[in-house]
């Protein structure tokens, strides 16, 4: 059995991707393989075989490993849903909130529930591949640390540094995070990898062979920009900043970027339909002439409902109403198509009722529960796959009209009278090309047909395939299955 960490040196410089590519490559040289995140921050969760929540990019590594997801995989998982606070989430289950103040002195103590995980997946796997979070040179951070060298130490797992030369400064980033960290963390670096370079290798070689003269860490490849990223469920907000080719011939969808936006890798399966310009909507801007507006599912409904309104965002989706535009509202989104959510536990805040938008005859009241559950059943007409994840309970008239009818004898969700308003709890529901032709139907859009996940698993063999080629991956191994 052995073990590999790749940590960065600093957020979004491809960790995720490398991970998965990581575990499909091994995965096809015949290993028993599993991912693992000790703790991850992230609104976009996916639903475990063991009934319990984990990061998305770890339920996209188990994808790749071929294996489901589970719980073990993103032990720590942390949802924020306030500037200053964040659902906590240990093995799968909600634990409490916690705020800025007080994780630093929390997380410490989840060391114990972290290695519990890891030494489960231990016991499965021939290799376990570990991503870190953030970077190792945030020193500040480094005291009760459980994601990155504090996880590496207690676990006694190598680590590979990866730095990302798109953005600039990758020399400086890799030798100066040499130069910060505690020296017995370094020793755990046994080796750098350049992600997301463009153009021609050959033009980086000196640069490459400084880095290993002034960090003394071995050079394991350059990783060239991966097109085949793009086919890949979304995990961070960040992506939300990159604008979209436009498309003046296609159906536009719109969905407007809340603050706490959550789950909306839900839409990543509308970038496979030609006939589909997705256009996600920032602040500032008003929502555009669509076909559909999707409302996404949010982490804390009502601050981004004030948020929504204070944008002007329900004005302009009242219009698109008017003219008998299309609305979907997924999870959050759809608790605020109704008349009131509210929250008398004091779940999101201050306990509170706030008036809807009104577009859907139903009610929320939100509550300490967590629904989750994956959910099979017939939706528009179509067979349905998808997986709920929330808290509290809609009920009212439109629920009488469901969105979908479910296969354990349940309904979900909620359609208008004049059936141009759709609300569902459902989450993931449109990576099925049957359910995402029959919702693009009402717009007028023929769909392709496309089998998303099919899709994503071939993305995941040539992002794999890739790493075969610019990555030492005996040298890898190897060092996997040496201790630290």
């Amino acid at each position: 059995m052995g073990a590999l960490m790749l940590q960065g040196t600093g957020s979004d410089v491809g960790k995720s991707v490398l991970v998965a590519g990581l575990c499909r490559a091994f995965a096809n040289r015949g290993l028993h393989v599993r991912p693992f995140k000790p703790q991850n921050m992230s609104n976009n969760a996916a639903v475990t075989i063991d009934g319990g929540e984990i990061g998305r990019a770890q339920a996209l590594q188990a994808l790749a490993c071929r294996v489901a997801p589970h719980t073990d995989m993103n032990p720590v998982l942390l949802k924020p849903q306030a500037d200053h606070t964040s659902q906590l989430i240990v093995h799968g289950r909600v634990r409490g909130t916690l705020g800025a103040g007080n994780f630093r002195a929390a997380r410490g103590a989840l060391l114990a529930d972290v290695l519990e995980s890891y030494h489960n997946l231990q016991k499965q796997a021939d290799l376990v591949l570990v991503e870190g979070a953030g970077s190792p040179a945030e020193i500040n951070l480094r005291a009760g640390d459980i994601a990155n060298m504090g996880f590496a130490r207690a676990a006694n797992v190598p680590v590979v540094l990866v730095g990302d030369i798109d953005r600039g400064g990758v020399i400086a980033a890799i030798v100066g995070t040499r130069a910060v960290i505690d020296p017995a963390d370094a020793s755990m670096i046994k080796g750098f990898i350049i992600n997301k370079f463009r153009g021609d290798p050959a033009l980086f070689e000196d640069g490459y062979r400084a880095i290993e003269e002034r960090s003394g860490w071995r050079g394991l490849g350059v990783v060239p920009w991966l097109p085949a990223t793009a086919r890949l469920p979304s995990e961070d907000a960040v992506i939300l900043d990159r604008p979209p080719e436009p498309h003046t011939e296609r159906k536009r969808i719109a969905c407007p970027i809340l603050p706490r936006i959550s789950n909306f890798d839900d839409l990543d399966p509308l970038k496979l339909e030609p006939g589909v310009e997705l256009v996600m909507v920032p602040p500032g801007q008003p929502l555009p002439d669509a076909a559909l507006i999707v409302l996404p599912g949010s982490k804390a409904t009502i601050a981004d409902l004030a948020f929504l309104r204070a944008q002007g965002w329900d004005i302009d989706l009242r219009a698109h109403h008017r003219r008998g535009g299309a609305v979907l509202g997924l999870c959050g989104g759809y608790q605020m198509l109704g008349r009131s959510v509210a929250d008398p536990l004091g779940i999101e805040g201050p306990a509170t009722q706030v008036e809807g938008l009104g577009l859907l005859d139903v009610a929320t009241e939100l509550s300490a529960a967590k629904t989750l559950r994956p959910m099979t059943g017939t939706a528009l007409g179509a067979r349905v796959e998808g997986y709920e994840m929330h808290m509290g309970r809609t009920t009212g008239p439109d629920t009488g009209h469901p969105f979908a009818l479910l296969d354990d004898g349940t309904r979900d969700g909620a359609i208008s009278r004049d059936g141009s308003v759709l609300g569902t709890y459902l989450h993931g529901l449109l990576a099925r090309a049957e359910t995402r032709r029959a919702l693009l139907a009402r717009i007028g859009v023929d769909g392709s047909g496309v089998d998303y996940t099919a899709d994503v698993d071939a993305a995941l063999d040539a992002i794999a395939a890739e790493l075969e080629r610019h990555l030492d991956i005996d040298v890898l191994l190897r060092l996997a299955q040496e201790p630290a």
